[in-house]
């Protein structure tokens, strides 16, 4: 008895410790975003970080920062989500899309019992096919391809009360012909469950950094995102609906376009001008992404998936045409101890792009081993 007190206090003294730590990081965190102005695709570089790392993401409409579960591809975007059901998880991801140009992640996560800690480690990477060296007169001077991968390496330990905090830290390396460059990016997230309400939310600021090395003599942004996002599983019905809020650091998402003038104009009229009301409502729900998912059977071996993003949708929609463009899908099958899933983005009238992925927990089969 005399031995407990003292190492249950030197445990609360080191939850203390790292409580200070993680919030003097996050405070630093917020306030380099607060020197980055937000930025729209095209402006920053290293944009492949912004894909979806899984079939999953991809599914629920390129985010998924607040649901707490064993799937280790969710903290790519919220290190905070790391949690004890990942240890020994795997995951290997792949998204299809046009032309021979593909992305995707490998990845795996441990927990280290001595510490007390969840780690993970992973690889995106970003294949954008092969191109025609050619001058401004059309000469050809043979092929050459271009990619990026990023490495990332992560952390994230249980504060108590639900509540828990973690970081990744990533090395990127870009490669376009014979420009190349590097980076370093870090994340910050935290992620809180409560059980018995199956409510869960997370918290992320996604890739702080800056270019350790320039294509050229200019260094440029990186594209930094604070999300926020909640999720509730249903009560009485195998239903989790998430509500992820992207791009906080940036409030304005619209842009001007040729494409939201009214081609129906007869002569002599006036152009429609969108009033602010609806200009502001548009913004707002830019923000959003609306996703959910079907838990069917005892287990979830099967779970059905369906989102939308708003901005996505506006950003990439043909006025003249009807398509599927911000809206995707997706289905997670177990079998055994092999999670596979599918999921597809609309981004084009064109088709759609095509994710797939395969997870395991080697963890279980040691387990089973031991017990055989």
């Amino acid at each position: 008895m005399a031995s407990a007190k003292p190492h249950g206090l030197g445990r609360d003294m080191n939850l203390k410790g790292m409580s200070r730590s993680l919030y003097a990081l996050f405070i630093v965190l917020i306030v380099a975003t607060s020197t980055v102005t937000g930025q729209i695709g095209g402006e920053t570089i290293y944009n492949f970080l912004n894909l979806a790392p899984s079939a999953r993401i991809t599914g629920l409409g390129g985010s998924l920062i607040s649901v707490v579960d064993e799937d280790p591809a969710n903290a790519v975007y919220n290190p905070g989500l790391l949690n004890r059901q990942m240890h020994g998880g795997i995951t290997f991801q792949n998204n299809f899309h046009f032309d021979g140009i593909y992305n995707g992640y490998v990845g795996y996560a441990h927990f280290i019992d001595k510490w007390g800690i969840t780690s993970h480690g992973g690889v995106q990477f970003m294949q954008y096919g092969k191109f025609v060296a050619a001058d401004e007169y059309g000469n050809t001077f043979g092929t050459f391809k271009a990619s990026e991968m990023a490495i990332t390496v992560g952390a994230a330990k249980e504060i108590g009360g639900g509540l828990s905090a973690g970081v990744n830290l990533r090395f990127i390396n870009s490669n376009y012909e014979i420009y190349n460059s590097t980076g370093l990016t870090a994340d910050i997230g935290a992620s809180y469950y409560n059980e018995e309400s199956m409510f869960s939310a997370g918290l992320t600021i996604r890739n702080v950094g800056f270019q350790l090395s320039p294509y050229d003599d200019v260094k440029e942004d990186v594209p930094v995102d604070i999300q926020l996002g909640v999720s509730k599983r249903l009560k009485h019905l195998p239903f989790r609906i998430s509500v992820i809020a992207h791009s906080l650091n940036r409030w304005n998402l619209r842009y001007d376009s040729p494409l939201d003038q009214d081609d129906t104009i007869l002569i002599g009229e006036e152009p429609k001008e969108e009033s602010d009301f609806s200009k502001g409502l548009d913004n707002l729900f830019r923000h959003f992404i609306f996703s959910g998912e079907f838990l069917i059977g005892k287990n979830e071996v099967v779970k059905l998936r369906l989102a939308y993003n708003h901005q996505r949708r506006k950003e990439l929609m043909v006025s003249s045409l009807r398509s599927l463009a911000g809206f995707s899908g997706g289905v997670g099958i177990k079998i055994k101890r092999f999670a596979i899933d599918y999921g597809f983005g609309s981004y084009h009238i064109a088709g759609s792009t095509h994710h797939v992925g395969i997870s395991t927990h080697i963890s279980r089969y040691e387990q089973s081993t031991i017990v055989d």
